[in-house]
């Protein structure tokens, strides 16, 4: 059963950093390479990114809550203590992916639609502020995914490296209960 566990841990482990180096590394700058701003000009790939960061952070949420799930479902059944070290590792980056799925992608959408003009013409000053704005949200979010991507990376290597605690009993516990019986 343990091993079940323990597959299940890495699987979600190992895709979830997979889409996030992937996103990362190749999905996310695709869009606004000179091939992808050709085909659909910039104000159409930025829109065209957004649609995909929605999955992406959907997808990110249910690995998220898989891996604490995972924690929890480990801890329960092989009685050691929880590693305090990795929960908290979990809880940040849950925390990371959230705030970055639903408040800064958000306000990147928003800011986008008024640095083109999207639903609206607005004025020069207000395009100009806009586009501020939005490049210092986008380098802070860009933050977050390097930051969510050395925590992923951390807790691969956790889960895959796993403490070789004993159940239930310290090994110095049962050496000298042995000794005397």
């Amino acid at each position: 059963m343990i091993g079940s566990i323990r597959f299940i841990g890495i699987l979600n482990a190992s895709v979830w950093l997979g889409a996030v180096v992937f996103f990362t590394l190749s999905a996310g700058p695709a869009f606004f390479s000179d091939k992808m701003l050709q085909l659909l000009g910039r104000p159409h790939a930025g829109a065209a990114v957004q649609v995909v960061l929605e999955r992406y952070y959907l997808f990110q949420y249910c690995c998220a809550a898989i891996a604490v799930l995972h924690l929890l479902v480990e801890w329960l059944y092989t009685g050691r203590p929880l590693q305090k070290v990795r929960l908290g590792m979990l809880v940040v980056l849950l925390f990371l992916v959230l705030l970055s799925g639903m408040w800064l992608e958000p306000k990147l959408e928003r800011l986008h639609r008024e640095v083109h003009g999207i639903r609206a013409a607005p004025a020069p000053a207000q395009v100009e502020k806009a586009r501020r704005s939005f490049g210092w949200w986008h380098g802070t979010s860009q933050f977050f995914n390097l930051l969510t991507l050395a925590g992923l990376l951390a807790n691969f290597w956790y889960i895959t490296h796993p403490q070789d605690s004993p159940r239930f009993i310290s090994p110095t516990k049962f050496t000298l209960e042995s000794l005397r019986g």
